[in-house]
């Protein structure tokens, strides 16, 4: 049971995600976010908490930016890329109810007291960046900790706005060097 209200961009989102929890869901018709539906979230916020749900691509971040700058205190979910991918098509609608719950169930708050734990330095040491793998090592560290896929720079801000803990990290990346290691 999600307590929180879903912030998702569109009817489709809200449909798919309808049929894996039951949860109060604002869309917010894509860029076209306007002070009316803001209110709306800023008003879900106050009274129960809101976890914002968009699609893996850019207009999914840019929105997820928009409602971040003008709502404090709110939670991010993340689906991976290749987990809402239909044909051409990218986006929450297309995730399975199974792969919505656990992006749901693993909405992290960004962290208000922002402390730099981790580093330009970790993200070359754990080969997530300057390497040829570096892009797929993040996709799959986006995908086991919750907190989706980004650049370098993204990953690394995402690691530090979330209070990922090095035992989470740790973990993290023993999995993804296990993994990769299998597929040799």
């Amino acid at each position: 049971m999600i307590k929180e209200v879903i912030v998702v961009e569109g009817r489709d989102d809200i449909t798919a995600v309808k049929q894996a929890v039951d949860a109060e869901l604002i869309a917010v018709g894509g860029f076209g976010i306007n002070a009316k539906v803001i209110d709306r979230i800023k008003e879900a916020q106050k009274r129960k908490g809101v976890i914002v749900f968009t699609d893996p691509d850019f207009a999914g971040e840019k929105i997820r930016s928009i409602i971040s700058k003008r709502v404090k205190g709110i939670k991010h979910a993340y689906i991976a890329q290749e987990d809402g991918m239909k044909g051409n098509n990218i986006g929450v609608e297309n995730a399975t109810p199974e792969v919505i719950i656990e992006a749901l169930n693993r909405a992290k708050s960004s962290e208000e007291d922002r402390i730099e734990f981790y580093t330009a330095q970790d993200m070359f040491y754990f080969k997530l960046t300057g390497k040829d793998d570096s892009r797929k090592r993040r996709v799959m560290l986006g995908k086991i900790i919750g907190i989706g896929y980004g650049n370098a720079n993204q990953m690394l801000s995402r690691l530090n706005n979330y209070g990922i803990t090095k035992e989470e990290f740790t973990e993290a990346i023993n999995k993804i060097e296990k993994e990769l290691e299998v597929s040799k």
